[in-house]
């Protein structure tokens, strides 16, 4: 059993928490037709994210995967055009929730803690003021 957290791209899911986890799970029937493994596939939001996350959290497969197979940080990154699903060793889920959640709120990608009952879903959404630097985030 992994700790599984998502991003996903905010402009392809529903904002109700009914209609996103349908959503959801359609999205990880992983019914694509590409490798998964691929970030190319995704999003450029979700690709930038992508890049930085690997930074902390290197793959497990694909062409950019660690060597290092005993490295706990090693994650399995499951990534389709709209979702990037990360499922992390139990032991680095404290410090997997918040870089991921910080990212994808840098990267103003969506954010679902799968692993957790009723779990957070954030969504970036416009700010009402053009002055504003960083766009708000709104919690469904």
């Amino acid at each position: 059993m992994s700790y599984d957290l998502m991003v996903f791209e905010p402009s392809a899911a529903p904002k109700s928490r009914e209609e996103f986890m349908v959503w959801y799970a359609q999205q990880i029937k992983w019914s694509e037709d590409h490798n998964y493994q691929d970030h190319t596939v995704a999003s450029v939001a979700l690709q930038n994210w992508f890049k930085e996350m690997i930074e902390y959290f290197p793959p497990m497969n694909g062409p950019l995967a660690s060597d290092d197979v005993d490295d706990p940080k090693v994650t399995d990154h499951c990534i389709g055009k709209n979702v990037i699903y990360s499922a992390f060793a139990w032991s680095v889920a404290d410090d997997a929730y918040p870089a991921m959640r910080d990212l994808a709120i840098k990267h103003s990608v969506g954010f679902f803690d799968v692993s957790a009952d009723n779990g957070e879903i954030l969504f970036p959404v416009a700010a009402p003021n053009e002055k504003m630097h960083k766009p708000w985030w709104k919690l469904w």
